[in-house]
């Protein structure tokens, strides 16, 4: 039998070359500390021991952040005698080396300039690592390509965070703004500051969904916080012509599209469903399709999807829209238990959980819009006399809790009354936290047949 042939391993040229660093920054940036003791703070605003690529360099540096915690003057001495109570003087070059680091410093006030610079050579090794670590468990082919894929998007993710710093701004300037703002509102006559959620009560109460806020819409099963979610979303992208982001983890697009239309045509969904629909309810039904075409309503019903994911997902569908010169105004998410978490599957599920209600605020505050996610309940309402939940029956982790900028619940007393009982068609929209503004409830008429939501003033 002929021997197969045997191939020679392909090597990565980009891991056998040297990480990007810069030693001169690193040490004119030393150096300068210890010509200018003030420029200590700059550099620990701008700096993590972990930029320097020199491990002396990085060991004196912590050993100038000890100094400075202290309230301590940095000088060589000083500096010596720190790295001394752990023996590294020796391993960091020892006196001498640091007595030098003050030759030929330029400017001390080119701080900021060498800071950017070691920071941005700090972030490729960072990109590089975690490119040579995604190649290896790509080509170790142990976990499927899914988690592969997973583990490189947060990878990225997770250095970009880290790349993201915002200093200091005056309040002048921020109430300057404030003050903009406001004059523009009571010029429109408009008393609402972000997105319309369609309901004009609960927009009184919290003037629309606001940018950067991540917002939970709660609720037991059938209490109808996916219908509610959709008419937000739809709302927002028909009568305010927002760009809308739908993620249905739960309900495949179909049922999506047969909510839209039943419930903006007012018609019974399960006469839809059976096909029993008379020429009037067509005619209201094209009525609404027409309505829908041109606007910006985007569904996506992936059924596993991360937080990476969406945040991927939405990023991209914003850089699409840029290019028409519109934009992404509003995420709604069905729903957050459904959200696949970490990778690491030894995490408990309320781990999982709090870790996903933090990167879900991470993503609201770095895309700068409202992110609305449905959420469920748990089953302590059903237990109690008064079955309107509060704020502790969020399920798995008070975290959510802690990251919502809102919490809103969905209530129908209806669904506790026997099949004998009057039902009064009421629910209750119970805004139960808002940080920026009150609480209270907000009251709702809900149409069974079409499975809508309606203000009291828009009943039809």
């Amino acid at each position: 039998m002929s021997k197969e042939p045997e191939f020679p391993p392909i090597r990565d040229p980009i891991l056998e070359r040297p990480l990007p660093s810069s030693p001169e920054a690193e040490r004119a940036i030393l150096g300068a500390i210890i010509l200018d003791n003030s420029l200590i703070a700059q550099a620990v605003e701008l700096l993590m021991p972990s930029d320097f690529y020199v491990p002396s360099h990085r060991r004196i540096f912590l050993a100038m952040i000890a100094l400075f915690e202290r309230g301590s003057e940095i000088n060589p001495i000083l500096i010596a005698e720190e790295l001394k109570k752990d023996n590294s003087l020796d391993s960091s070059g020892g006196m001498l080396f640091i007595t030098n680091l003050t030759f030929g410093v330029p400017h001390t006030s080119s701080l900021t300039q060498y800071a950017k610079v070691v920071r941005g050579k700090s972030l490729l090794r960072k990109l590089v690592k975690a490119a040579s670590k995604i190649t290896a468990q790509a080509l170790e082919e142990e976990d499927e390509p899914e988690i592969v894929l997973e583990a490189s998007h947060k990878a990225i993710f997770d250095i970009t965070l880290d790349n993201t710093s915002k200093s200091f701004a005056l309040i002048e300037e921020i109430a300057e703004r404030s003050l903009h703002k406001t004059y523009e509102i009571q010029e429109s006559g408009v008393a609402l500051t972000g997105v319309s959620t369609g309901f004009a009560d609960l927009d009184a109460l919290t003037l629309g969904l606001q940018k950067s806020d991540l917002i939970i819409i709660a609720g037991r099963p059938s209490m109808g916080k996916s219908q509610l979610g959709i008419q937000i979303a739809t709302n927002a992208a028909l009568r305010e012509n927002v760009c809308t982001a739908l993620f249905s983890l739960e309900m495949p697009e179909e049922q999506i599209a047969m909510r839209v239309l039943c419930s903006e045509a007012r018609i019974n969904s399960q006469a839809y469903r059976s096909g029993y629909v008379n020429q009037h309810e067509w005619d209201k039904l094209g009525q609404v399709f027409h309505s829908l075409v041109g606007k910006r309503l985007h569904v996506d019903d992936a059924p596993i999807l991360t937080v990476t994911q969406i945040k991927a997902r939405a990023m991209r569908l914003a850089s699409e829209l840029s290019r028409l010169q519109l934009e992404l105004g509003l995420i709604v998410v069905d729903y957050l238990q459904l959200i696949t978490g970490s990778t690491n599957r030894r995490e408990s599920l309320y781990q999982q959980v709090t870790q996903i209600s933090k990167e879900l605020k991470g993503v609201a505050r770095e895309l700068g819009m409202p992110m609305a996610v449905l959420c469920q309940l748990s089953r302590a309402p059903e237990n109690r006399t008064d079955h309107r939940p509060v704020l502790a029956d969020l399920r798995e982790s008070g975290a959510i809790e802690q990251d919502a900028d809102v919490v809103a619940f969905v209530y129908r007393g209806d669904m506790y009354k026997g099949p004998n009982e009057e039902k009064d068609n009421i629910a209750e929209i119970i805004v139960a936290k808002q940080r920026n503004g009150p609480t209270g409830n907000v009251f709702l008429r809900f149409n069974y047949e079409s499975a809508r939501f309606d203000s009291f003033q828009q009943q039809h």
